[in-house]
């Protein structure tokens, strides 16, 4: 993975995102776990293009102005007439806890791969050196969408791409329908040469009793480097035919936690783009991760986005 600046696409939704400061005003922003990691690919120096659809509106308009700030290619972003991105409201309850309202139903990033001008999306997807996309990605597409994605990320492999795949479950994307989540996850990680799963996304999911459970779950896929975050917890590394336990460097208290494996993928995929080793390129992801949870929101400010 250390050809010269090898271009990587990260696939799903850009939202605007509304943060409720401690006066009670909300701050507007962009955010989308997908997206945020393509943000902080292209701040480590990666070649990295998003891959989804916007409306025609102000807002879109502002998501890529951002895209654009940071040096994220836009060429595979289809605009929609008359539609809105989704949104998402970022507040705490009375006990001080933070929580998510979405509003997302009729986002055009939905309608992706059923878009007139697809082909163009399939066109950046099938000459990437890597395709990243999450759990959260999938949960967008009808059947339709999803079939269409499966099979250009399978011929984007046989082309020579790395795909990357973070299952990030939440039960409200997928209505509470575990039996469709898990059919729509094992077609996925039947093409998946890098997994970069949270432990207790794969508890919830699956059952898993331990990290090293999930490790063994998604070898039987034939996936050959796999990484399973775990919170303040080591990540345990599974590549080259061996295991091994990378430690978090420092243990912060989070300001905000949203975003932490978000940072993570973002630094571990870097890192292996840029020719390091998987217990490197994990290392260098705890460190990132460690810099964005000491940030509110999603993406946090540029003069603290150093990877390394």
């Amino acid at each position: 993975m250390s050809d010269p600046k090898p271009r990587a696409v990260c696939v799903g939704e850009a939202m605007i995102e509304l943060l409720r400061g401690s006066d009670g005003r909300f701050a507007i922003a962009c955010g989308g776990d997908t997206f945020n990691t393509a943000i902080y690919l292209a701040r480590a120096g990666a070649d990295v293009a998003f891959a989804s659809a916007l409306g025609d509106d102000t807002y879109s308009d502002g998501i890529l102005a951002l895209i654009a700030a940071e040096g994220v290619s836009s060429e595979a972003i289809l605009r929609v007439n008359g539609r809105l991105p989704g949104l998402y409201v970022v507040d705490v309850d009375p006990a001080g806890k933070q929580y998510c309202n979405f509003w997302r139903d009729d986002a055009p990033a939905r309608d992706l791969f059923e878009l007139p001008d697809w082909n163009r999306v399939a066109a950046s997807l099938l000459t990437a050196k890597l395709v990243y996309f999450s759990g959260i990605t999938l949960a967008l597409y009808s059947n339709t969408g999803l079939g269409r994605f499966l099979a250009l990320i399978e011929v984007a492999r046989q082309n020579g791409a790395k795909i990357a795949f973070d299952a990030n479950f939440r039960p409200r994307n997928w209505r509470g329908d575990l039996s469709r989540t898990r059919t729509v996850f094992m077609e996925a990680l039947k093409r998946v040469d890098i997994a970069l799963p949270a432990y207790d996304d794969e508890a919830v999911l699956w059952g898993d009793p331990s990290p090293e459970a999930t490790v063994e779950r998604l070898q039987a896929f034939g996936i050959a480097e796999i990484v399973v975050k775990n919170g303040p917890n080591s990540a345990l590394v599974a590549a080259l035919g061996g295991r091994e336990f990378v430690p978090v460097p420092e243990v912060v208290v989070p300001v905000d936690a949203m975003a932490a494996g978000d940072g993570f993928n973002a630094g571990y995929l870097a890192a292996r783009l840029a020719g390091e080793g998987p217990a490197a390129a994990a290392a260098a992801a705890h460190r990132l991760a460690g810099q964005v949870i000491r940030h509110r929101g999603a993406i946090m400010p540029r003069v603290t986005g150093a990877v390394h």
